[in-house]
């Protein structure tokens, strides 16, 4: 007979108990599988609260129940009903929950019962979109699935996962299974893990998390007067700030009540809560195998025993979910943060750092500060691009190349041997137009600038992470800590054992010779690599000298590429195809090296999870650094600087000629090179970042699409989502700042550079947040107070990009020689400048040719050609020999980059100086923080031992530990 809870006339003292239980039953989901429970409101009130009692692991209690009438009700109702209770053919499920008591007895007019009853949640009535156990009360904190794919392996699997969770038991956990006929494919068991409290609070201990002990009374800082003007960019109040400060101190279970335990359930948030847990599963053993202790869920998952571990997201994002204790965090964050719509609204970073953990929102906290930091560089290189663009028609290099009187009357060399003909200056006309959009004075000025704004950057980030550090609790949190955490799989591998000088207890490492060993393949394998990349980088010189020709031959021939020859010279043909084939290399290299570097490292056997970062990130960027900008280094500081002159060229493998520069300089080549690398990049990265994860969600997700919302579980929605990984956190990381090594070591060549990482970034923010909201699994939190090693690597970026940009802006732009010549070289008063192209070019007679060398054709008899150099004319004494012109541009060159490089380090230094790491209201306020917090615990400390004290009023030395920690506290107060 089923009953409707809606039906039941609650009573006291049981209202409010059962009430709370009623929140997680469904109206007409209670089934009484036995006549005999058919006595009425009381004891079907009972059986509620015995219910709800047992959820939370209490103790039974046998209910007495008082009847003036034992025989005629409790008869009739028996045999009134029998016919319509489920015979045990009928069953159920394995996914329903049985909750037992013994028999019934009866004594008298007295009734003892022992309850025997089931709990059915009806499946077309309750919707399994919930983060709860069946019971509606246990929060899940973790699930874990696997496959039911009968094999040879089968067998050992099922076995690892019995030993695996039976030691998860013994741990404490508590787990509850979905049977594979509930799932949507029919073949996936879903383990659902939940953390009781005594667990957390253990492990809380262990893991030293800061639990709330007083909310912070500290006066907020006084507002911005410009704060109403950021009116538009705010979020709301309740968004921003999802949680009230407190002061806080680690959690220890022997003093729970000092801490602010309002509800056993809520205190640990459920980042906190799957943090815990992924501790227990990455450490838990299954077995021995091949006389080696087994342990670990990421070795479970590469082996097949299990094929996914993930927390669950608490609710879906499009929309708020139906129990009114979720947070609905995720839809919060998706309506006011992964919308590209909101782009130009700050970020709600406590509320990430609540959700995701705070590795995850400092890293989302420094690229919203990078991007404002690329706002004010992106300003001033967009002057600089106007400048020069406003300033095009001024050029006095430019006009006389274009001029048919000067560079119509100037007959180059050829740009090939035999196949090449002789050709007109002026047929660069526009490509030296567009060279001064980035050759120009501003270049020197924007080069300058970003040397200072990347300190300014670099310090200032330095203080809003002090800021970050002292609002979300991590001021005390060091890498040591992690330090003694040993990597699970360091701990699988290393058989010896010897005592840590910290702990003083007996732990696994790696012999030196071990060490020595694994360093020397992961050397070596790193070498070759970047051999490698090299070697692609040659073969691609190689294409360039290769097609130079063809293209130089082609234009020259082909009548239908006249009309564009002016725009497209050979060597813009040629640079914009070798920078094509060079990114698409790039992307092939970089697939294939990323997993060599995840193995070199796991083959190292780093010690702890820290340290397998760092190596990680050194290997991987050092390969991405030679791959990314290695061709923009020969561009830059190579090409055209080994050329030879007419008559005895330099050849590379004593084939290929090297290639010349254009005429009005290589800028324009560099600027090209980095454009499509950076923007290809940018834009590969955004479609593998978005594109394909929603691509390949969409197509698990095609079966599910038709199904009733309430048969879709929550489970089984985050498991057809993509993994964010170990590594995803980090490959984020590598992206961003190999974009700050394209606008800092070659944004000379290139100003409009940081302007496209603006665009680029307000995108990434967005795409980052959506993907990682909607497509994305719920990341285990973990906790880290900075970049990390990154800091150290952009650091390191920022000293070499002054020196790159000196040597850019000396060797690569015509800027000091237009300057020497501007100065000693000019020769009409009224425009220093003019005659600049004609002192540019030196003169080769064509009868000097070495044979086999020369045009084959020669149509109008040029006598003389001129070829870029600064060189003695035929007939001169020191015939094609540098002249001293060519010397004091060198020695200019070289005392430019001197004096530049020391203006720029020092005004770097002395910013960095006067710009402290801290503020100085944060300085005060950690410490204002620490004496309150040490006080309220000596306190505590003071209480408990008065407490004591009273209990045992004949203790001297209760007394003396009274008298000594009130002197504590009084010193603590003085300090």
């Amino acid at each position: 007979m089923k009953v409707s809870v809606q039906q039941i006339t609650f009573a006291t003292p049981f209202e409010k108990e059962a009430q709370l239980l009623l929140q997680h039953v469904h109206p007409k989901g209670l089934l009484l599988s036995h006549p005999r429970y058919l006595w009425g409101t009381p004891v079907l009130l009972m059986e509620l609260v015995w219910i709800y009692t047992d959820v939370r692991a209490e103790l039974i209690p046998a209910f007495t129940v008082e009847r003036e009438d034992s025989n005629g009700p409790l008869c009739e109702t028996i045999s009134n009903t029998e016919s319509e209770l489920p015979s045990n053919s009928e069953g159920l499920s394995s996914t329903e929950t049985s909750l037992l008591i013994p028999d019934h007895q009866v004594t008298g007019r007295r009734y003892n019962l022992f309850l025997k009853r089931r709990l059915r949640i009806n499946k077309r009535h309750q919707s399994k979109d919930s983060v709860f156990f069946r019971d509606g009360v246990r929060r899940i904190d973790f699930v874990l699935s696997y496959l039911d794919d009968p094999n040879k392996e089968e067998e050992k699997k099922a076995e690892r996962r019995r030993e695996f969770e039976k030691n998860l038991q013994k741990a404490g956990l508590e787990l509850e299974t979905e049977d594979k006929k509930e799932s949507e494919d029919g073949k996936t068991y879903f383990v659902k893990i939940h953390a009781p409290w005594e667990v957390l609070i253990t492990y809380a201990e262990v893991l030293n998390i800061k639990a709330p002990i007083k909310e912070n009374d500290i006066p907020p800082t006084v507002e911005n007067p410009l704060d109403c003007m950021l009116g538009p960019f705010r979020l709301p109040e309740k968004v921003m700030h999802p949680e009230p400060d407190y002061f806080t101190a680690p959690f220890s279970k022997s003093r729970q009540e000092l801490y602010l335990i309002d509800n056993e359930n809520t205190f640990f948030s459920p980042s906190r809560r799957n943090r815990i847990v992924y501790y227990i599963l990455t450490r838990c053993p299954y077995g021995t195998e091949e006389g080696k202790k087994k342990f670990g869920i990421k070795r479970l998952l590469s082996n097949g025993t299990y094929t996914a571990a993930y927390p669950l997201h608490d609710c879906q994002y499009w929309k708020k979910a139906n129990d009114p204790n979720c947070d609905n965090e995720r839809y919060t964050l998706y309506m006011e943060w992964a919308r590209f719509l909101r782009f130009y609204k700050e970020q709600p970073l406590d509320l990430i750092r609540k959700y995701y953990g705070e590795k995850i929102g400092i890293y989302f906290a420094w690229l919203g500060f990078y991007t404002e930091m690329l706002f004010f560089a992106a300003v001033v290189g967009l002057i600089c691009f106007l400048y020069g663009l406003f300033t095009m028609d001024e050029n006095m290099s430019s006009t006389e190349i274009c001029a048919p009187a000067i560079g119509g009357e100037i007959i180059m060399c050829p740009l090939c041997d035999e196949k090449c003909e002789y050709w007109k200056l002026n047929t660069t006309c526009e490509s030296s137009k567009y060279s001064h959009l980035f050759d120009n004075v501003a270049t020197l000025f924007f080069a300058i600038f970003m040397g200072i704004w990347v300190t300014l950057f670099l310090e200032f980030w330095k203080r809003r992470q002090a800021r970050l550090k002292y609002e979300w609790d991590l001021v005390d949190f060091e890498e040591e800590q992690q330090q003694l955490q040993l990597r699970p799989e360091y701990e699988a591998k290393c058989t010896r054992k010897k005592k840590n000088p910290v702990t003083q207890e007996m732990e696994p490492y790696l012999p030196l010779t071990s060490q020595a060993v694994r360093f020397c393949i992961s050397g070596t394998t790193v070498l070759f690599w970047i051999s490698l990349i090299i070697a692609s980088m040659i073969a691609v010189i190689v294409y360039r000298l290769a097609v130079y020709a063809a293209f130089a031959s082609i234009m020259e021939n082909t009548q239908t590429l006249q009309p564009i020859s002016g725009l497209l010279t050979p060597q813009l043909a040629t640079s914009v195809t070798a920078s094509c084939l060079n990114f698409v290399i790039i992307m092939i290299l970089n697939f294939l090296y990323e997993k060599i570097a995840v193995w070199i490292t796991d083959m190292e056997i780093p010690r702890t999870h820290l340290e397998y970062e760092n190596r990680l990130t050194m290997k991987m960027f050092l390969f991405q650094f030679v791959n990314y900008y290695s061709s923009c280094f020969y561009v830059a500081f190579f090409k055209g600087k080994f050329v030879g002159y007419p008559g005895t060229y330099t050849y590379m493998f004593s084939r290929w000629r090297n290639e010349e520069c254009d005429p009005a300089g290589c800028l324009i080549e560099l600027t090209t090179q980095l454009t499509i690398v950076m923007a290809g990049k940018q834009i590969w990265g955004n479609i593998q970042e978005a594109i394909v994860p929603w691509i390949w969600n969409w197509w698990g997700r095609r079966k599910a699409r038709c199904n009733p919302e309430n048969l879709y579980s929550r489970w089984e929605q985050d498991h057809d989502l993509q993994s964010f990984g170990a590594l995803g956190l980090f490959y984020e990381y590598l992206e961003m700042v190999i974009q700050f090594g394209f606008i800092t070591l070659f944004v000379a060549s290139f100003p409009l550079a940081p302007l496209l990482a603006l665009m680029n970034n307000i995108l990434e923010i967005r795409v980052d947040s959506w993907k990682l909201t909607t497509q994305f699994r719920r990341p285990v939190a973990a906790k880290a107070h900075s970049i990390g090693v990154w800091q150290e690597i952009l650091n390191g970026m920022a000293i070499l990009s002054v020196v790159t940009n000196a040597f850019i802006v000396a060797f690569t732009s015509d800027m000091i020689p237009r300057l020497v010549y501007y100065y000693a070289y000019f020769t009409n008063e009224d425009s220093p400048m003019s005659g600049y192209i004609n002192n540019s070019l030196s003169v080769f007679q064509v009868s000097d040719f070495l044979e086999g060398k020369r045009p084959e054709n020669n149509p109008e008899n040029f006598l003389t050609c001129r070829y870029r150099d600064y060189r003695y004319p035929p007939g001169h004494e020191k015939k094609y020999l540098h002249t001293m012109q060519f010397w004091h541009i060198l020695a200019a060159k070289m005392a430019f980059i001197i004096i530049m490089e020391h203006i720029v380090f020092i005004v770097k230094f002395f910013v960095a100086w006067m710009i402290p790491d801290v503020p100085a209201e944060v300085k005060a306020r950690i410490k204002r923080e620490k004496f309150l917090t040490q006080k309220i615990l000596h306190e505590y400390e003071l209480n408990k031992l008065k407490q004591k004290l009273c209990e045992c009023k004949t203790s001297e030395n209760m007394e003396k530990e009274v008298i000594a920690t009130e002197g504590k506290v009084e010193l603590s107060q003085a300090m």
